[in-house]
């Protein structure tokens, strides 16, 4: 197992998916082994009955990249098809967003303001978040390689570099924007409960209040801005433009306001 998680670090995957990927192809050899083309299909079937689309897709990835790596000679396992809703469900409205916002910062809590701000204003991911460096509001952007070495900038508003300079004044330009405790950032999950807690201090449902919701804002509010679907492609980090679509759509809040205001017959 070490030399595939050897393998997969070479191919650029993540700490965390590498975990996920050994875990995955661990549960594999306990269940199906010999490994043959229907005890796959047998596991994929496992797999599709006990867990959400979501997470059997992710087992199946990895299982798909172990075949690859002991050259199977065999079949590689199709993903299960999610059907996506017709409408945005739990994200947060720019009128939340501006609640917190304003909160954080009436009460100078500059901390959870600046990540507020970060997270609505840039469409980084959480483990992006956790990244930023003084140094990447002094240039307005940070430069992120995916795996498959595939380049992604996420820019910086010139107006929160500027505002974050201030922030950081006297710190050395490689220091962290969110450092947590010792030298290392603060946590997915820190953030996570960081935000519930900023939700409801404002008044704030914090079922909507996520890390991914602000990415979903910021897309939603980009898009009915600048049109320019495969520019937020690119900012998004999206390998298709299909991805990207999601963001054309509205809330189910908004579909109903639309339905009441259009339909007068």
């Amino acid at each position: 197992m070490e030399v595939f998680a050897v393998y997969l670090r070479e191919k650029g995957y993540s700490k965390n998916t590498v975990s996920s990927y050994e875990f995955a192809i661990s549960q594999l050899l306990a269940k199906a082994s010999p490994l043959t083309n229907q005890s796959l299909l047998n596991h994929k079937e496992w797999l599709v009955s006990s867990f959400a689309p979501k997470t059997a897709n992710n087992r199946i990835g990895a299982i798909n990249a172990y075949l690859d790596f002991i050259a199977f000679d065999g079949i590689r396992l199709k993903g299960v098809r999610i059907q996506q809703k017709p409408f945005l469900d739990n994200v947060i409205s720019n009128e939340q967003y501006t609640a917190m916002r304003d909160g954080l910062k009436r009460d100078e809590n500059w901390f959870w303001y600046y990540i507020v701000r970060y997270l609505g204003c840039t469409g980084a991911r959480v483990s992006e978040l956790r990244q930023f460096r003084l140094q990447h509001a002094i240039g307005g952007y940070m430069d992120i390689v995916s795996k498959g070495q595939k380049l992604r900038r996420v820019w910086i508003p010139a107006t929160l570099c500027l505002e974050t300079e201030d922030w950081k004044s006297g710190c050395a330009p490689n220091s962290l924007l969110f450092p947590g405790k010792g030298e290392r950032a603060i946590s997915t999950r820190g953030i996570a409960l960081g935000l519930k807690r900023a939700a409801s201090r404002y008044g704030v449902d914090p079922s909507v209040v996520y890390p991914h919701s602000f990415r979903h804002l910021f897309a939603k509010n980009f898009i009915e801005r600048n049109p320019d679907i495969a520019l937020l492609a690119d900012l998004m980090g999206h390998e298709s433009i299909e991805t990207t679509r999601i963001y054309l759509r509205r809330t189910a809040n908004e579909q109903r306001v639309a339905v009441d205001e259009a339909i007068d017959w």
